[in-house]
């Protein structure tokens, strides 16, 4: 795909005529191709483009097999077509279906290939085998019995498409690998909830669109703000990293897996009738670690074999006007250990109906919803497990709204949310109440942050379209949010607004500003009572060049300040990318990030003693953190069948504590000086450490035939902890290179076989 801003021509087809399909396909003047279905870049169709220059200008000529596409079964057809003409010097978007910029546009606004004749229905079988050869270097620690100096590996896969009909394709792929994905970025994360990774594996990218708009169907802005609704289906959740991990003694070694093994997984997607349809399976290996004392070793189950399922069903009426939509996702463990059954849960499924409807005879509103349950079961210690977890809390003291059930071996929940937007005219607005009950939980297969909240919020906003002597466009919104918990406790209140801005020299500027009153938290203290959040701001903002130049600059930043010292924040970013050539981008990214609060959660003593927070004493901490990262990017289009793409981070980040202090009382933001050990002899500690890491990738990738590539690729990782707060920038860099590295390298080949 084409990264770069230059001309394009792109042809967009509706083949099913539905005003809701976008089978987007571009070409730049150097026949750099671009495609993308409904916004979903991970589409990755087998087609043919070629442009040629002359004095006049340029053309383009595109060859879209149609058995590439999907579309209905009648002999004569009316398709959807779109034309879009990018010119990059003039920061012009030209169309041949025109719509106006205050309209939401999109397919309903398309042209149409009228009287088109399909004289027989394609039937495709694509079959992608393909070999990997890795080898993996590192650096053995002294002793190790697992590690060794370098490692080789080879392992085939292969992945099949099949077009059912000529609206329906089932994708399958065995034994996949994905050694060419860009990695994840190095954080630090002293919260209580997971990190959210994107997904990057093409398998899982293409066509994931149908389960990611569950829920957001028919409108065209979707606020968030604080707004709790989860990801049903979070596809990283297949082959995620094994979740458990074994006691090692003193002395001994673990040699762990590092990701899980996916033995095979299909889709099936299209239409069915009247109704788009998404369907997805996938199994995943039992994974075990190997447990080496002196000698002596000893095998542990890290994770089960595991089933996913994941359905999807979406049904639209009067041309777009209306829809109807279905979702279920589904997880069976096969736990062969106690410590697998008492750790995970042994199934989950969670069901959901969603919809929207367009209000008013030109789409100006659109009002959407979704509701959905959600179970999850297992042993009586698995569950008890999942009610403690930082997204339930069961065993909050203060909390009359839950209890902690050690007996329970299930847990279910409701969630729901319904949206009115006005999406049309330059006066908008967004309205939204959505609730997610404690018992919710879809983690198994999707991603949550929370549950037992209310939330509601109201956004306005304001568009100036018509250009000035001083500004090309302008955008202002103001909003406000509030959450409860069931028990009727504000969690969370904010009064937001910003403002966005084009000038005259296609430069952009952001400016805005956040106000969060006094509330209750009911997380701070990880399971035990609520704590109050002082009242504080934030303000933030940014600023971008025109991107039309061979060199783009941007700044981004905000400042955090809450009463009471609570918190004293402040992160600046900036990036440089550089255009050289058109076929060639470099981009630098660095960001600097300081984090000061008065109340970093470090654990908890039981303490009879300490009657005022029900028995336990939740202790607390300064801390003062500072990170510093950036990321380094190079993109390189050598011609439009070979590329290369090189990712790097270097990352530093310290973290220094000051002295133990505990809660004095529930509701409160008051703490007692507190020496960290408990009655019993028990102690929690605050250690100060400083994280830095290198981590990176290089792809070069060659389409030596139509559909079938070649990937090279180099993998770094290297890390090094210290037990040092302060943060010394140019010490942790040269320690990174001190050490342990890391390295991968990958040759893959793929063939593209199409019978």
């Amino acid at each position: 795909n084409s990264n770069f801003a230059s001309d394009k021509i792109a042809i967009v087809l509706d083949p099913f005529r539905d005003r809701n399909t976008r089978a987007w396909f571009e070409l730049n003047p150097y026949g750099e191709k671009g495609d993308n279905m409904n916004g979903d870049t991970g589409w990755d169709p087998v087609w043919e483009g070629a442009t040629q220059l002359d004095s006049l200008g340029w053309t383009a000529e595109f060859r879209i097999p149609l058995s590439q596409l999907r579309f209905g079964r009648d002999s004569i057809q009316a398709w959807g077509l779109q034309v879009w003409r990018s010119i990059a010097r003039r920061n012009e978007s030209d169309m041949w279906a025109f719509w106006k910029r205050n309209e939401s546009g999109g397919p309903a606004y398309f042209g149409s290939i009228e009287g088109l004749r399909v004289a027989r229905q394609p039937r495709q079988m694509e079959f992608v085998p393909y070999v990997v050869s890795k080898s993996k270097f590192e650096r053995a620690a002294a002793g190790d019995p697992f590690n060794r100096t370098r490692e080789q590996g080879f392992r085939t896969g292969a992945d099949l498409k099949l077009n059912l009909t000529s609206a329906l394709t089932l994708d399958a792929t065995i034994n996949p690998d994905f050694g060419q994905v860009e990695v994840d970025p190095a954080v630090v994360n002293l919260s209580d909830g997971e990190t959210y990774f994107d997904e990057k594996r093409p398998f899982f990218i293409e066509g994931a669109n149908i389960f990611n708009q569950f829920g957001s169907g028919g409108a065209n802005n979707f606020w968030g703000f604080n707004n709790p609704s989860p990801d049903l289906f979070y596809s990283r959740r297949i082959g995620r990293n094994p979740q458990l991990s074994p006691d090692v003694p003193d002395g001994g070694f673990l040699d762990r897996p590092q990701g899980t093994h996916i033995l095979g997984a299909a889709k099936l997607s299209g239409k069915v009738g009247d109704w788009s349809v998404g369907t997805l399976s996938a199994l995943t290996k039992r994974e075990t670690a190997t447990i080496d004392v002196g000698g002596a070793r000893a095998s542990a189950e890290v994770e089960p074999f595991t089933y996913y399922n994941v359905t999807r069903m979406l049904k639209e009426f009067g041309e777009g006007r209306q829809g109807l939509g279905f979702m279920a996702t589904g997880m069976l463990r096969d736990p062969g250990s106690d410590l697998a059954r008492d750790a995970l849960s042994r199934d989950a499924v969670a069901v959901g109906i969603d919809g929207w409807t367009m209000l008013g005879r030109d789409r100006t509103w659109a009002l959407t919803g979704w509701l959905g349950a959600s179970r999850v079961g297992g042993s009586a210690a698995a569950i008890t497990a999942l009610q403690r977890d930082p997204i339930h809390y069961f065993q909050r003291p203060d909390a009359d709204q839950v209890t902690l059930d050690p007996a329970a071996t299930s847990l279910s929940g409701l969630g729901g949310r319904v949206t009115l937007n006005k999406q049309k005219g330059r006066f908008y607005s967004n309205t939204a109440v959505a609730f997610l009950t404690p018992g919710f939980d879809v983690n198994d297969v999707g991603f949550q942050w929370t549950s037992d909240v209310i939330n509601v919020h109201q956004v306005i906003g304001y568009r100036w379209r018509t250009p000035t002597s001083w500004y090309r466009s302008l955008t202002w919104n103001a909003a406000h949010a509030r959450n409860w918990n069931f028990g009727g406790d504000q969690i969370h209140a904010t009064y937001w607004t910003n403002a966005s801005m084009q000038l005259r020299n296609f430069y952009s500027v952001r400016l805005g500003g956040a106000y969060f009153p006094d509330r209750l938290t009911d997380r701070r203290t990880r399971g035990g009572p609520l704590m109050v959040n002082p009242k504080g701001f934030e303000l933030f903002g940014g600023w971008d060049s025109d991107d039309r130049h061979p060199v783009v600059v941007g700044m981004s930043g905000s400042v955090d300040k809450f009463s009471r010292g609570s918190t004293d924040a402040w992160d600046v970013s900036t990036y440089v990318e550089w255009k050289p050539m058109d076929r060639l981008s470099l981009r630098v990214s660095p960001e600097l990030t300081k984090n000061r609060t008065a109340a970093q959660y470090v654990g908890a003593l039981a303490d009879p003693a300490a009657t005022a927070t029900f028995g336990t004493r939740y202790l607390f901490a300064d801390l003062d953190q500072t990170t510093l990262s950036s990321s380094l990017r190079v993109n390189a289009i050598f011609s439009p069948k070979l590329s290369l793409e090189l990712y790097a981070q270097p990352f530093v980040s310290s973290v220094k504590y000051g002295s133990l202090k505990a809660l004095a009382e529930p509701r409160s933001y008051a703490f007692t000086p507190d020496g960290g050990v408990g009655p019993d002899g028990a102690t929690v500690t605050a250690n100060d450490f400083t994280f830095a890491s290198l981590r990176g990738n290089a792809v070069l990738r060659w389409e030596y035939l139509p559909g079938s590539t070649m990937y090279l690729v180099w993998t770094q990782d290297r890390s090094v902890q210290e037990d040092v707060g302060d943060f010394r920038m140019g010490h942790s860099v040269g320690q990174i290179f001190q050490g342990k590295a890391n390295n991968i390298f990958l040759v893959k080949f793929s063939y593209w076989w199409n019978p």
